[in-house]
């Protein structure tokens, strides 16, 4: 008799709970926006990849499309001092398909990274097409060179007064949900100044980019 109370108690809470986790899994995600703040993951969103023999042009649609990547920094924490250090970060480089090449940040002193950055501002940036809908649709593994993904090196630096703005817009535009994170942790616009840049998008190693080249890139 108990298990038979138990079981109908699973069911109905089931039948209770379904609709909302419904809404939950369709639901657009709030710290992407949904459609038309930079939400790429649906594959009919997003762009074809520009010809793999552009690799600048390739470095500039991965950094369009990505909203996230990996930031490695030389640790300052006690134990691991001197040692890379990899943290997730939100970026954006503006919005979809009008970005700028320019990975922009919201930090906070408060994040282990940001603590790194200030002993020293060099990094390390990655970013793939596995974040899109792109490698699941062919089939790609994360891990395999026609899973696109970049890796851009240069130091962290705060945004001029200037380019607040732009910084501000850039991410507010692709991450939303920032406006509402708390004052408190004294949020700050920061960038990558870029160095050095390779393109991983296909067998037979890294493709070198140069600055110049990644920034002068287009479409046209």
């Amino acid at each position: 008799m108990a298990g038979c109370a138990c079981g109908f108690v699973r069911a109905v809470l089931a039948f209770l709970l379904a609709p909302a986790l419904v809404t939950l899994l369709v639901a657009p995600a709030r710290g992407r926006g949904g459609r038309g703040h930079g939400d790429w993951d649906a594959a009919e969103l997003l762009p074809p990849l520009p010809p793999r023999e552009n690799a600048a042009l390739v470095a500039r649609f991965v950094t369009n499309v990505c909203d996230w990547g990996a930031l490695a920094t030389i640790s300052t924490q006690e134990g691991v001092r001197g040692r890379p250090f990899a943290d997730v970060l939100s970026l954006s480089d503006g919005p979809p398909g009008k970005g700028s090449g320019v990975p922009y940040f919201y930090l906070s002193p408060l994040q282990q990274s940001v603590g790194n950055l200030q002993e020293n501002p060099y990094a390390t940036l990655t970013m793939s097409l596995a974040e899109t809908s792109f490698c699941r649709k062919y089939g790609f593994d994360p891990q395999s060179p026609l899973c696109a993904h970049i890796i851009l090196s240069g130091t962290v630096i705060k945004v001029s007064e200037t380019e607040m703005d732009v910084a501000k817009n850039s991410l507010f535009i692709r991450h939303p949900e920032m406006k509402t994170w708390p004052s408190s942790h004294n949020w700050f616009f920061a960038k990558l100044n870029i160095t050095n840049i390779w393109v991983l998008d296909y067998f037979g190693g890294p493709k070198i980019v140069t600055p110049a080249e990644y920034y002068n890139a287009t479409s046209q």
